[in-house]
């Protein structure tokens, strides 16, 4: 399993000689593993989603042996990403994947290269690994490309305000001189406002088939609420990510407490202990309600 970098949230954009800015693209995180053999795909949790992706793999068969990627996966709909797109691609049978890689293919916008030619390059200062991705990829064209990156606070933060229609969902910071920090938030993440991680403190509906998470924001007074009804991909995740917190073994079974839900009074729920984390969207602490966009424990 590659362990992959990470980043803690800043609420403005961090200004100082030697960094550069990313575009941070709505997708799935997605390493690229292109082994001797053939491909393999890892999501963020360490899961292997080849199968999800036939069009990618077939891209990453072109890279040299002993390369390893780190970046997100998208998919583009009416010049913009659309990341319900991306959780239907993802939630695919092998079977449907094919036809959705036909229908709604996938780009992977790479942000990092961690091995090439089966060397480990993550001791190196990213500007350095910088060069090397852009060199691998830009040959390539696409699906695989390299994000876009600047060392201009002021270009960024221009990419900040105007790329959200896009699809960007704000920017990553790094340092130029920063080794890749696998496993470590050595990375800091300027989201737009309405986006947020959550604490999952429970879920209504069954193991198997959950409806809505009930959450606690960062902010307010900490009183849970749930989200609006999940997408069908995210019910797939939420009922996989139980089993795991409770080792398969609930299938059945009461609600263990109530929480209040907008329209709804009083909702029972089951709680999870402990909590999972979830990156959601909301408007304002009650109104309307918080949707869930990712569990980041998976994909």
């Amino acid at each position: 399993m590659i362990t992959v970098a990470l980043a803690d949230p800043v609420t403005t954009l961090p200004r100082a000689p030697g960094l550069a800015y990313e575009p941070k693209f709505d997708g799935h995180r997605l390493v690229v593993v292109r082994t001797v053999e053939d491909v393999v795909l890892q999501a963020r949790s360490g899961r292997i989603v080849t199968a999800a992706f036939p069009d990618l793999a077939a891209a990453a068969r072109q890279l040299p042996a002993g390369t390893v990627l780190d970046g997100e996966v998208v998919v583009w709909h009416e010049g913009r990403t659309d990341f319900a797109l991306v959780q239907r691609r993802a939630a695919a049978t092998a079977a449907r994947a094919a036809v959705l890689a036909q229908s709604l293919p996938a780009s992977y916008a790479a942000f990092d290269v961690l091995e090439l030619a089966g060397l480990d390059l993550r001791a190196r200062p990213y500007e350095r690994r910088r060069a090397l991705l852009v060199d691998l990829l830009l040959p390539l064209g696409p699906p695989l490309q390299p994000v876009p990156m600047t060392t201009d606070p002021e270009l960024a933060e221009t990419w900040y305000e105007t790329l959200p229609a896009s699809g960007i969902e704000g920017l990553v910071v790094k340092r130029l001189d920063q080794p890749y920090p696998a496993g470590r938030r050595g990375w800091r993440k300027l989201r737009h406002t309405n986006v947020r991680d959550a604490a999952v403190v429970g879920y209504t509906g069954s193991p198997r088939r959950p409806v809505a998470l009930v959450l606690v924001l960062p902010v307010g007074d900490e009183t849970p609420l749930v989200s609006s009804p999940l997408s069908a991909a995210l019910r797939a995740e939420v009922a996989a990510a139980v089993a795991r917190a409770t080792g398969a073994r609930v299938t059945t079974g009461a609600t263990g407490a109530t929480v209040t839900a907008i329209g709804l009074g009083e909702v029972p729920f089951r709680p999870l202990d402990p909590p999972l984390t979830a990156e959601v969207r909301h408007t304002s602490a009650r109104h309307p309600p918080p949707e869930v966009l990712r569990l980041r424990t998976d994909l």
